[in-house]
C-alpha cells in the first residue's frame, strides 16, 4: 500500500495503508509484518484504525532485521538466538492482542551460503527447539513456518515443503504447521498443488500466500495472481478446497508500477473465479479422473470452464 501515492492522498505510514486496504474490494483481513509494521504503535491505534475500515487482522507475520543475518533460530551466537526466539514471542503477543489466528515464521536467514560453512544437524535441532519454545508460549494460536528454498541466503534449513513437513513433525505440537507460499514452491522447483496435498494429508496447512512469477533462479517476481502458471494456480486453489481449508487467503504480491488497490481487487476476484471453478471440477468427477490419470477427460472438461 506504500507504492503508487500518486494515487493516493492519506498518509504513507501503517495506519494510513490500513486506511487504503479499505478501499479494497472484498478484502476482510489484514497481515501485518512484525516489528515492521507495528513499533511504535499501540495495540488501540492498530485496531480503531482496522474498525475504521470494517477489517480484522488475519496474522502476525515475524521479519527479522539486519541483526540476524547470520541466522536467527540458527545463528552462532546463543545471545542472537535468545534475541530472535524473543523477537518471535513479541510477534505472537501483538497476534493475541489483535485477535489474529496465526503466527507466522519466516525465517529469512536461517540457512547458509557455500558448502562445508553450516552444522545442519546442528541449525536443525536449533529451529526445532526454538519453534517448540513458540508453540508452547502461545498454545492458542497457530504457530505456522513459511518455507523457502533461497534468497536472501542461498539455501534455507527447511528449503521445501518436504523438508519444512519433516522439521513440523520433529517439532511434534499440535498448533505447529506450515505456510505455503505459491511462489516459494515454484521457486524449489515443486508442483505448489502437490505440496498441497502433501501439507493438507497431514492436517498441518495453517496458512496460504497466493502470487506468480517467472522464477528464474533467485529471484522472486510476486505477480499477480494466475498471470503466469493459471493452470498450476487453479490445481493449487483445488487442493486448498478439497482438504477443506478453513484459513485465510493472503495475496503475496508486489505491485511496483500497477495501482495496488486494484491488484488487490483484481487478486480477489481471479481467485473467488477460480474457487468456484473448482468446485466444479470437484462436481464433475475429477477426483476420480485423477486416480485414474485421465488426461483427456479432464483436458476436456477443462475446456467447459
Amino acid at each position: 500500500m506504500k507504492e503508487r501515492l500518486d494515487l493516493w492522498s492519506g498518509d504513507n505510514n501503517v495506519l494510513g495503508w490500513i486506511s487504503r486496504q479499505g478501499k479494497i474490494k472484498g478484502l476482510n483481513l489484514v497481515d501485518f509484518n512484525s516489528p515492521q509494521h507495528l513499533e511504535g504503535l499501540t495495540v488501540k491505534e492498530i485496531k480503531s484504525a482496522l474498525e475504521n475500515v470494517s477489517l480484522k487482522t488475519g496474522a502476525v507475520c515475524t521479519r527479522f532485521n539486519e541483526d540476524f543475518l547470520c541466522g536467527a533460530f540458527t545463528n552462532p551466537e546463543q545471545k542472537k538466538r535468545k534475541a530472535a526466539i524473543e523477537l518471535v514471542l513479541n510477534a505472537g503477543e501483538w497476534a493475541n492482542d489483535l485477535g489474529a489466528r496465526e503466527l507466522v515464521v519466516w525465517s529469512a536467514f536461517d540457512g547458509y551460503d557455500y558448502s562445508l560453512q553450516a552444522d545442519y544437524q546442528m541449525m536443525w535441532n536449533q529451529c526445532t527447539e526454538a519453534f517448540r519454545i513458540v508453540c508452547d508460549s502461545f498454545p492458542n494460536l497457530k504457530v505456522s513456518l513459511e518455507p523457502k528454498p533461497t534468497e536472501p541466503r542461498r539455501f534455507f534449513i527447511h528449503n521445501t515443503t518436504g523438508t519444512a513437513m519433516l522439521m513440523v513433525r520433529d517439532v511434534d505440537r499440535e498448533n505447529m504447521g506450515l505456510t505455503l507460499d505459491f511462489g516459494h514452491c515454484l521457486m524449489a522447483s515443486e508442483n505448489p498443488g502437490q505440496s498441497v496435498a502433501l501439507v493438507g494429508q497431514e492436517g498441518k496447512l495453517f496458512g496460504v500466500q497466493l502470487n506468480d512469477g517467472f522464477v528464474k533462479p533467485g529471484c522472486e517476481d510476486g505477480l499477480a495472481l494466475g498471470t503466469v502458471h493459471p493452470l498450476m494456480t487453479l490445481e493449487f486453489i483445488y487442493w486448498v478446497q478439497r482438504f477443506d481449508y478453513r484459513g485465510h487467503i493472503y495475496f503475496d504480491t508486489f505491485p511496483k508500477n500497477e495501482d495496488p488497490v486494484r491488484e488487490a481487487e483484481y487478486n480477489i476476484r481471479r481467485f473467488c473465479k477460480w474457487w468456484e471453478q473448482a468446485s466444479y471440477l470437484n462436481e464433475k468427477g475429477i477426483k476420480k479422473m485423477l486416480c485414474n490419470e485421465d488426461t483427456m477427460g479432464i483436458l476436456e472438461l477443462l475446456e467447459d470452464l
